[in-house]
């Protein structure tokens, strides 16, 4: 198996796990904010994920750019746009030649910093932040009131045994 096949594989494992958390949110809390001033709303937070799809496509396009935020009239705008976004991108990933996953790319790598990155790891970074912004998701429906489901292991609300 490539690197780039392993990549896929975990890819479209943490975005099924990704789906069934946003999912648990109920559309009338997307407006929910934790009490403090640098958080955003639920649906704001879950729109992070359609972002870093945008620096995904940017990764295979050989730039990457940062536009505002996408906005959209309901939460459930928001889970339809990240599934067939994150379809999309899958099937860009992989039509990615072997020498394309590997060459460079300028991409940020700290506050006003920029560097040539390999392409395949700008990819493995937006898989783990994608992770990073589904455990913040997490604590937005435990504070919400909903329903927090097995990540990779029980939870509370959904136990093993």
């Amino acid at each position: 198996m490539t690197e780039k096949e392993m990549f896929l594989n975990n890819w479209r494992r943490e975005f099924g796990t990704t789906m069934k958390i946003l999912k648990q949110l109920p559309p009338e809390k997307a407006g929910f904010k934790p009490p403090a001033e640098k958080l955003r709303t639920a649906q704001e937070l879950a729109t992070v994920f359609i972002q870093e799809l945008g620096v995904v496509d940017g990764v295979v396009r050989g730039k990457i750019e940062f536009g505002p935020p996408p906005a959209f009239a309901s939460y459930a705008d928001v889970l339809k746009s990240y599934e067939s976004k994150h379809k999309e991108m899958v099937q860009k990933v992989e039509r990615m030649s072997e020498s394309d996953w590997n060459s460079n790319i300028t991409a940020p790598v700290g506050p006003k910093q920029m560097a040539e990155v390999r392409k395949a790891d700008m990819l493995w970074l937006m898989l783990n932040d994608n992770i990073h912004h589904r455990g913040q998701f997490s604590v937005y429906l435990r504070l919400a009131g909903a329903k927090v489901p097995s990540i990779y292991g029980p939870s509370a609300d959904e136990p093993w045994m």
